[in-house]
C-alpha cells in the first residue's frame, strides 16, 4: 500500500484529430475523478506554442477547476517566472487564494515553457534567457508580493527543481520543492540532496518537503499499459532528435510508428524509471521512487490518449492507497 499523499499534474495534452476545446473538457473531466477519488492536489502546467500540449494558463485552470471541485487543491506547476512579472503572479494568485481559501498552489518553474525559439523570445519581449540571478530575484520578489498584496489568505508556494541550481534555490529560500523526476530522472537524487543540504527555516516551511513527480501510466495488464504509454513515446522520440513536439498521436497510430534502436533504448531507460504497467508494476515502482527520496508526497502526469484511461489509471492508483 501507499501511504504518502496523491496529487496529479496536469498538462492538457490535445490529441491529435480534436480540438483545444475538447483538452479542457477531458482536463475538467479528471480533475471532477480526482476530487472524487481523494486526491490531495492537482496542478497545471504553463506551456506555449505546442502540437500536443494546450497553451491554457494555470491561474485561469485552477480558477475554474477551484469552482468545479470541492476537496482538490489547484495551482501552478508550474508558473515559469522569467515569463511573468512577479506582481502580475502574485496578484493572480492572492486573488485565487481568496476566491478558494486553503486550497491553492503557487509552483513556480524556470524553463520558457516552449521549444520554440522565436515564442521564447516574445515572451521575454526579446531579452536574452533569464540568468541564475535573475531567476532568484523574481522569485523572491514574488514571495514578497505574496505577503504584500494578499487579501490575508495566501497560496503555498513551491518551487520546481529538476537540477542542483533550481533545487539549492527552493532551500535556501526555504519553500518546499517538487521535483521533476518525469522530466529529468537522472538527476532526482543529487536535487533532492542538494535541497535538502541547502534549507533554511522559512515562514513557508519549517522543514524540507519534498514533492517527486513520477510519469504514471497503469493499466489492467502490461500490455494495455504499453499500448496507452506509446503516444508519448512518440512525442519523446521527436524531442530526443530534436525534431520539437509532435501531435498527440493516438495509439492506434502510434502503434504504426517505427522507432529507431536509439529511440528504443532511449525510451526503455527512462521508462525504466518511472511507473508504468499493472497496480502491482505501478506500486512497486512507486514504492522504490520513495523510498530512494524520502519523498513527502507523489504527484503522477498520466499523458494518455482517451480521457476515460486516464481516469482509469488514477482509479487503479488509488486502490494502492492504505485505507
Amino acid at each position: 500500500m501507499i501511504e504518502l499523499p496523491l496529487s496529479a499534474l496536469e498538462v492538457a495534452m490535445v490529441e491529435a484529430r480534436t480540438t483545444a476545446s475538447a483538452a479542457l473538457r477531458n482536463a475538467e473531466e479528471t480533475a471532477l475523478a480526482l476530487d472524487r477519488l481523494g486526491w490531495h492536489r492537482l496542478w497545471f502546467a504553463e506551456h506555449h506554442r505546442s502540437p500536443s500540449i494546450g497553451a491554457f494558463p494555470p491561474a485561469v485552470l485552477s480558477a475554474h477547476i477551484g469552482s468545479a471541485t470541492t476537496g482538490l487543491r489547484v495551482g501552478s506547476g508550474g508558473v515559469l517566472a522569467p515569463n511573468h512579472a512577479p506582481l502580475m503572479v502574485a496578484e493572480q494568485f492572492t486573488t485565487l487564494a481568496a476566491l478558494h481559501p486553503g486550497r491553492v498552489d503557487l509552483g513556480i518553474g524556470r524553463g520558457p515553457g516552449t521549444f520554440h525559439a522565436e515564442t521564447a523570445r516574445a515572451l521575454r519581449r526579446g531579452a536574452d534567457p533569464t540568468t541564475d540571478e535573475e531567476y532568484h530575484r523574481d522569485v523572491a520578489a514574488t514571495l514578497d508580493f505574496l505577503v504584500e498584496v494578499g487579501f490575508g489568505e495566501l497560496p503555498e508556494p513551491w518551487l520546481l527543481a529538476s537540477s542542483a541550481t533550481g533545487a539549492t534555490l527552493a532551500g535556501e529560500l526555504g519553500l518546499p520543492v517538487a521535483v521533476a523526476h518525469h522530466i529529468r530522472p537522472d538527476n532526482t537524487l543529487e536535487v533532492v540532496g542538494r535541497y535538502r543540504d541547502a534549507f533554511r527555516p522559512s515562514r513557508w516551511c519549517a522543514e524540507p518537503r519534498v514533492l517527486v513527480c513520477v510519469e504514471t501510466v497503469c493499466a489492467d495488464t502490461e500490455e494495455r499499459a504499453v499500448e496507452l504509454s506509446r503516444p508519448m513515446e512518440v512525442v519523446k522520440a521527436g524531442l530526443l532528435k530534436r525534431q520539437g513536439e509532435l501531435p498527440f498521436p493516438s495509439p492506434a497510430a502510434a502503434a504504426e510508428h517505427v522507432f529507431s534502436p536509439e529511440d528504443e533504448a532511449a525510451l526503455a531507460a527512462y521508462g525504466a524509471q518511472q511507473a508504468k504497467g499493472t497496480p502491482e508494476s505501478v506500486e512497486a515502482a512507486l514504492h522504490r521512487i520513495a523510498e530512494a527520496t524520502g519523498a513527502d508526497e507523489l504527484m503522477m502526469i498520466t499523458p494518455v490518449y482517451e480521457v476515460a484511461d486516464r481516469v482509469r489509471s488514477f482509479e487503479l492508483v488509488s486502490g494502492l492507497r492504505k485505507a
